[in-house]
């Protein structure tokens, strides 16, 4: 199957995109709008920009040439919620369109919303936490492998887990210190501290993380993400995006969160909603360990699609099945 990713390129809204395509599609392909400034602002139901029309040929919503039109589109973002519709009118309905979040145009054939804001339309899907990219499967393996860090005791692995936030936005001074005073107190209590921080987190809040952790990663080397969720007794995770939380509910161990006050009000809502459930808990510096069930939106969606395709595949006359190919294409590097 061929697929789209389509987003403005914001980091949240294409790795959502980007989860949800790769778990169903076999040829990927990561699309960006960049609608000039009298477009960027306009509301929802207005044009597209028509530099980037789907007639033009070259732009994100034109297939290449040679190409069809693919058979799945999943956007996500109020910049490419017009860019979702249009593209859909123009293939004739051979894409299926998929939105993520709310906003979503009226053609869209599966809305995709978090269960604990406003309702999607009739027959959308609501889901706990945004998609995510953690494969199952890859941090399965990583069990297998070593930690990151080697215990400085009998103690818990407590992982750190610090996201980038809208804009780079990164934690104030105060929050730092709020943060390193719970860390200390689990390492007072015999804890081994292994801390994953983003490239952007600052030179200040390196010193003050560094005074209580055991193992740092600063963005030099392999980045240790997928070791720290698989070998740790306790996730702490600054909840500095809704991405970084719902990633660390992919691990299956006891997550704490520990919510700085430049959090935007979308992650403090999911944070809330999620701690109301019991999905995860307030992080205090008292560590709770062991494991716990895994939340993982990701799959549900692409079981949702995967019926809607087939179902389009048996009611389509005369359509073509083809088996999966291990083949991955996009206009951009697609980093984890």
């Amino acid at each position: 199957m061929r697929a789209w990713s389509l987003t403005d390129g914001t980091s949240d809204f294409e790795d959502s995109c980007l989860a949800v395509v790769e778990s169903v599609a076999d040829r990927v392909e990561r699309r960006r709008v960049s609608p000039r400034a009298l477009w960027r602002f306009l509301p929802r139901w207005a044009p597209i920009d028509p530099r980037e029309a789907p007639e033009r040929g070259a732009g994100p919503i034109a297939p290449r040439s040679g190409d069809p039109w693919p058979e799945l589109i999943v956007a996500a973002g109020a910049r490419s919620a017009r860019y979702l519709a249009r593209a859909k009118k123009a293939s004739e309905g051979r894409s299926l369109a998929v939105f993520l979040g709310s906003g979503a145009p009226s053609n869209a054939d599966l809305v995709v919303t978090l269960d604990h804001e406003v309702p999607g339309p009739t027959g959308s899907l609501s889901v706990a936490v945004p998609p995510h990219r953690i494969d199952p499967v890859r941090l399965l393996a990583a069990r297998g492998g070593p930690p990151p860090v080697t215990r400085a005791g009998t103690g818990p692995l407590i992982g750190v887990l610090i996201g980038e936030g809208p804009g780079r936005r990164g934690m104030t001074a105060e929050d730092l210190a709020r943060l390193a005073a719970g860390l200390a107190r689990a390492r007072s209590d015999g804890a081994t501290i292994a801390i994953r921080a983003p490239r952007t987190v600052g030179k200040d809040a390196l010193v003050a993380l560094r005074a209580v952790a055991h193992y740092i990663w600063d963005g030099e080397g392999p980045d240790p993400k997928l070791a720290l969720m698989a070998h740790a007794d306790a996730l702490v995770t600054a909840a500095t995006s809704a991405r970084i939380v719902s990633e660390s509910l992919a691990a299956g161990t006891v997550v704490h969160a520990f919510v700085p006050t430049t959090a935007p009000t979308s992650v403090c809502s999911l944070v809330s909603s999620l701690a109301r459930r019991g999905h995860l808990q307030p992080f205090t510096g008292m560590v709770e360990c062991g494991r716990a069930p895994v939340l993982d939106s990701t799959r549900e969606i692409a079981r949702a699609i995967d019926a809607m395709i087939s179902t389009r595949a048996v009611l389509r006359p005369g359509a073509e099945m083809r088996a999966p190919r291990r083949q991955r294409e996009t206009n951009g590097p697609t980093s984890r």
